[in-house]
């Protein structure tokens, strides 16, 4: 059953690292047009990620003894928040920082959290989460990929798709079957971390509407992988998974994907100070929504840092957030639309035209909005 959402307020410790992170990013990103603002957290830098890990700003929540700064959630929720609202490149970083960090942290052996969690402070190991495969879809519980145990680890076959930033990153944490068949459902799924440099390993990056490959497909053909592959227990998979995207639903990153062209509009709108009744009722409505949604995400990240694991109200926040994403840039060409007689200038119709083409995929990546609902449905005892 869902839980209450409390309101919740950012401890003054933690809200003071923003002025901090606000400094860096006006000096890091001078100049950055605002439709490469709007790729934000699919936006691929490895050496900016490598400026934030120098300031100690990556594995932020992490033990020191691993190279992080052992804060809490809430100063990861105002560095997310800075970072995406300024539209900055952080999809090199951002799944091994944000996701396999916690992951591995939690159920790793003392040996894979010594050698993997350092270099993720260091921005030196990126990692992408294979999940989603052909047939499957968001239906992760038919999964076919296979690992079966041998006498040296692990063989691995199968495939997935629409795996974020496979083509740059140095490993994957990977869903897979280690027994039972597909209709056994939630049973019988492990977790293995894969070195995508192996052989066998191959992948094919997908080329998007807007021009961009942030999507590959994997393919695994007898992929020989070490016995400490796997990460946590084996069978345990299906729990492990619903816990990890507890972490991937309940960010900012759910409510800021087209904060980039709401900046923009509204810097039009200044610039010739001929805004309407209508636009000023637009920009309170998406304000509101905005404030609202941050709410709930503060209050989400709030449990998450009482050590529980919201999973049903991180799906209520992505679901509702990624709609309001998805809005956004028709709502604003709408008001463009609506005054003919002030031509919009061309950052602002490449930010609008970038969020119109990737916009659909908002409510996919994440989980679809289906499987969301059905996950909200369970929660409050629907179905």
């Amino acid at each position: 059953m869902i839980d209450t959402l409390e309101l919740t307020a950012i401890p003054p410790q933690d809200e003071a690292l923003r002025a901090e992170v606000r400094a860096f990013l006006a000096e890091a990103l001078d100049g950055l047009e605002p439709d490469e603002r709007a790729r934000s957290w699919m936006g691929h830098d490895a050496g900016f990620s490598r400026q934030l890990a120098e300031r100690g700003w990556l594995g932020l929540t992490l033990p020191r003894e691993y190279g992080g700064a052992e804060r809490g959630h809430f100063a990861r929720f105002v560095l997310s928040e800075e970072l995406l609202g300024a539209g900055a490149p952080v999809s090199a970083h951002w799944i091994a920082d944000r996701q396999s960090a916690p992951l591995i942290l939690k159920l790793g052996t003392p040996q894979q959290k010594a050698c993997y969690l350092p270099r993720i402070c260091r921005a030196e190991a990126f990692f992408c989460i294979g999940m989603s495969e052909p047939g499957s879809g968001s239906d992760l519980a038919s999964i076919r990929t296979r690992a079966e145990p041998t006498a040296q680890g692990w063989r691995l076959n199968g495939s997935k798709v629409w795996t974020t930033n496979a083509h740059r990153s140095h490993y994957m944490i990977a869903l897979a079957r280690t027994s039972g068949a597909p209709e056994d459902r939630h049973q019988g799924l492990s977790q293995l971390i894969v070195d995508l440099s192996l052989p066998g390993v191959s992948i094919r990056p997908i080329k998007d509407l807007a021009g961009d490959a942030h999507f590959s497909e994997v393919f695994f053909d007898n992929v020989e992988l070490a016995p400490d592959a796997l990460i946590g227990a084996e069978g345990a998979g299906w729990a492990q998974v619903n816990a990890e995207l507890a972490f991937e639903r309940s960010g900012p990153e759910r409510l800021y994907s087209s904060i980039a062209l709401l900046q923009c509009w509204l810097a039009h709108c200044r610039a010739d100070g001929a805004t309407d009744a209508a636009d000023r009722a637009l920009l309170g409505s998406i304000l509101s929504q905005m404030a609202v949604l941050r709410a709930m995400s503060l209050a989400v990240a709030g449990k998450l840092a009482a050590g529980q694991s919201p999973a049903i109200e991180a799906a209520l926040v992505k679901d509702l957030g990624t709609e309001l994403e998805q809005d956004i840039p028709r709502l604003i060409a709408d008001a463009l639309g609506r005054r003919p007689d002030r031509p919009p200038p061309l950052p602002l119709l490449r930010t609008l035209a970038y969020l119109e083409q990737v916009g659909p995929t908002f409510s996919l990546r994440g989980g679809t909005r289906e499987i969301l609902r059905g996950i909200i449905a369970r929660g409050l005892g629907l179905r």
